[in-house]
C-alpha cells in the first residue's frame, strides 16, 4: 500500500506561483508513475500532469501546457508539481495519485491516492 501526502497548497495572487510536494510512504515509490489532479468547485476531477516512474516520461493537459511541470526526487519518495503562471481558473484541490505500467491520464487506473490540498487563485 502506498501512501500519498500532498502539500504546498495555499492562497496566491494571479500570476504567482506554487510548488506542490507529494511525498510517499513506500520504498517502491520509484516504481509508480505519479499523476495530478484537481477538483475545481461543482465540477469533476480532471487530469492535469504525469510523470513517469523513472522520471524519462511526462504529459500535461493543455489547460496547464507550458505553464506547470512535474518532476520527481525517487531518492526522497517525492514528486513536485511547480506551477507558474497561476490563473484563477486553476483554483482547486489538487491530488497526487500512483499508477503502475503505462503512462495515464485516466483517474480509473490510479490505484492510491493522496487527501489533497487547496490551491486558491486570487484575480
Amino acid at each position: 500500500q502506498v501512501q500519498l501526502v500532498e502539500s504546498g497548497g495555499g492562497l496566491v495572487q494571479a500570476g504567482g506561483s506554487l510548488r506542490l510536494s507529494c511525498a510517499a510512504s513506500e520504498r517502491t515509490f520509484s516504481r509508480y508513475n505519479i499523476g495530478w489532479f484537481r477538483r475545481a468547485p461543482g465540477k469533476e476531477r480532471e487530469f492535469v500532469a504525469v510523470i513517469s516512474w523513472i522520471g524519462g516520461t511526462s504529459a500535461y493537459a493543455e489547460s496547464v501546457k507550458g505553464r506547470f511541470t512535474a518532476s520527481r526526487d525517487n531518492a526522497k519518495n517525492t514528486v513536485y508539481l511547480q506551477m507558474n503562471s497561476l490563473k484563477p481558473e486553476d483554483t482547486a484541490v489538487y491530488y497526487c495519485a500512483a499508477s503502475m505500467g503505462p503512462v495515464r491520464d485516466s483517474e480509473r487506473r490510479y490505484d492510491y491516492w493522496g487527501q489533497g490540498t487547496q490551491v486558491t487563485v486570487s484575480s
